[in-house]
């Protein structure tokens, strides 16, 4: 039996270092492991976007009763017709290709009585009020394509200013506070709204189309950081044997 009084210092600093360094080899694996399953993940959720965005457009019932089920309708190809009700539009503070305005929320009024929020596009900081931008408001039946999207639960970042609802600014799309502010009845209202496609308004504005899609998949560069990292703890760590390994004999 070996006596603990010959043990080396050298080699109680390897028995008792080996346990870490065995703890964070795993924990780097483990982390590169789960960003490669995010990355797929990622590719997936970018191809059913794709698709989505291509696929023929749906009629409004076909989208409610995939809300109503519990179904994902997020940038799903809808078409909806209607009478946009322009006087209760809602201006969410945004910027578009470098330029610094609003998206135009505005009440499209369904033939069953229900109405339901259309992002008709952007609209310059200074064309804020209607009448700047006249020409855009369409009246009677119209047919407006685009894709659903879905409301927000909550604010989605505490560093998002509060909705300036006496202004009618709106910092996050809080549908309630939309649907109060146009003095619409909620149950009244579809819950999600459509973001209009790119098919041009008289005299130009707002301009449809906006939709951003910006998913970053990053997955894969941090699941290479993660493996490298523990490669490069077993080559310092193999070194750092080599060497004592070398010292204990000299």
């Amino acid at each position: 039996m070996t006596d603990k009084k010959t043990i080396k210092p050298s080699h109680r600093r390897i028995w008792f270092a080996a346990p870490l360094v065995l703890l964070a080899l795993v924990l780097l694996i483990a982390l590169g492991t789960w960003q490669v399953k995010r990355m797929y993940w990622k590719e997936a959720l970018l191809a059913d976007i794709q698709q989505r965005t291509q696929a023929p457009a749906a009629p409004l019932a076909q989208i409610e009763a995939m809300a109503a089920s519990g179904g994902d309708i997020e940038y799903r190809t809808v078409t909806v017709s209607g009478t946009f009700d322009h006087a209760k539009e809602q201006h969410f503070f945004a910027t578009f290709q470098g330029q610094t305005g609003y998206y135009i929320y505005t009440p499209l009024h369904l033939p069953d009585g229900r109405s339901i929020f259309v992002n008709r596009g952007f609209a310059l900081y200074d064309m804020k009020e209607p009448a700047k931008r006249a020409a855009g408001q369409v009246p009677g039946v119209v047919t407006v394509q685009g894709l659903s999207r879905a409301r927000l639960g909550s604010k989605p970042s505490s560093l998002l200013p509060e909705n300036d609802m006496a202004k009618n600014i709106y910092y996050w799309k809080d549908l309630s506070a939309m649907v109060g502010s146009a003095g619409l009845p909620l149950g009244q209202v579809v819950p999600f709204f459509v973001d209009a496609d790119a098919t041009p308004n008289p005299g130009g504005w707002p301009k449809g189309g906006v939709t951003l899609i910006d998913l970053p998949n990053n997955h894969l560069q941090y699941a290479i950081t993660w493996y490298g990292l523990a490669l490069a703890l077993v080559i310092v760590v193999g070194f750092a044997y080599v060497r004592g390994r070398r010292n204990s004999r000299g």
